[in-house]
């Protein structure tokens, strides 16, 4: 018989500081209209100085675990997406393993900026799928608000902090239909956050840096591919998909994307508004979200897509 693996439960976290753009307005020369109308963004939540980014996917991870009607103890794969990591090594999912109280079971850190959570969501569907896990943990988490630069009004309105999760278990029933992902290193260079570390000591800038218009024009059109290769795949239009669920960067950019598709504002979900664009944590965030209000039901089409520095991008199709 054939094996399957489907979204067992969702979660999510944000952290209790929200920042406004009202607010941003008395640390940046910027105004609150300027980045709503660019952006669509009217606020974002900040993590505090004690939390680090395990401490957010601890807390998405509980409710995915919760919603899911499962134990830490029944995860046996942990993928963790983040471009923020606790430390250097070892792995941020190792150390969410911990913190869960669990001892065994492969777990390891995706890195492919916004697009990290596609990225893991994939990996973990070719080992529960193949039968080499029974429930997986993925999770994208990330803490921007301590990579960007408070002084470069370009980027510091753009991010948040957050985390969402998913369990992924074994099915007899479809679940992720396809999954796409594509990377193109040519364009590196065009948003990075460049810094490493030598001697104890940064080489290079840490903080993120972006080439607004190229990432713009780049997204719009890899979204769209993505969407449509994902479509092809599964024999499906446009009009046959129940919700979209795009990373959450810019609000042009996702109403681009849908106008492009011909899907409906009306079937794309958004929080940016409310978010900001938080990387890896942006698509899980969103679908929490849609699952918990009650949105997303039952043998519905679910597409999800990201894209992100490295370029990354990437499409999967569920049925839900």
């Amino acid at each position: 018989m054939a094996m399957y693996s489907k979204i067992a439960g969702t979660g999510s976290y944000l952290p209790e500081k929200i920042l406004t753009n009202i607010e941003l307005e008395s640390i940046v020369d910027t105004s609150d209209e300027w980045i709503q109308t660019r952006t669509g963004i009217a606020q974002r939540h900040i993590a505090a100085d004690d939390q680090m980014a395990s401490d957010l996917a601890l807390a998405a991870s509980r409710r995915a675990l919760d919603a899911a009607n499962l134990k830490a103890q029944d995860i046996d794969l942990i993928i963790l997406a983040t471009t923020t990591p606790d430390m250097i090594f070892p792995s941020t999912a190792c150390i969410l393993q911990e913190k869960l109280g669990i001892t065994d079971g492969p777990a390891f850190d995706v890195q492919a900026v916004c697009s990290g959570f596609i990225y893991a969501l994939a990996t973990a569907d070719m080992f529960v799928s193949s039968g080499k896990s029974k429930n997986a943990l993925v999770v994208g988490t990330e803490i921007y608000s301590r990579i960007i630069d408070w002084k470069d009004r370009s980027t510091c309105v753009l991010f948040g902090d957050g985390a969402g999760a998913v369990v992924l278990s074994q099915s007899q029933q479809p679940g992720i239909l396809s999954s796409h992902l594509h990377a193109n290193g040519g364009y590196s260079k065009i948003l990075a956050a460049p810094g490493s570390i030598a001697g104890g000591k940064i080489q290079g800038t840490p903080f993120i840096a972006m080439e607004g218009n190229t990432v713009f024009k780049f997204a719009v059109k890899a979204l769209e591919e993505a969407a449509i290769e994902s479509l092809v795949a599964n024999n499906l239009q446009a009009s046959d998909i129940d919700w979209f669920i795009p990373h959450q960067a810019n609000i042009r950019i996702i109403k681009s994307t849908a106008h492009k598709l011909g899907i409906p504002m009306e079937k794309v979900v958004t929080t940016v508004d409310r978010h900001g664009n938080t990387s890896a944590a942006s698509v899980p965030l969103a679908l929490d979200l849609a699952v918990r209000d009650g949105r997303i039901q039952p043998d519905q089409y679910v597409l999800l897509e990201g894209v992100g520095g490295g370029f990354t991008w990437g499409s999967i199709l569920l049925q839900w």
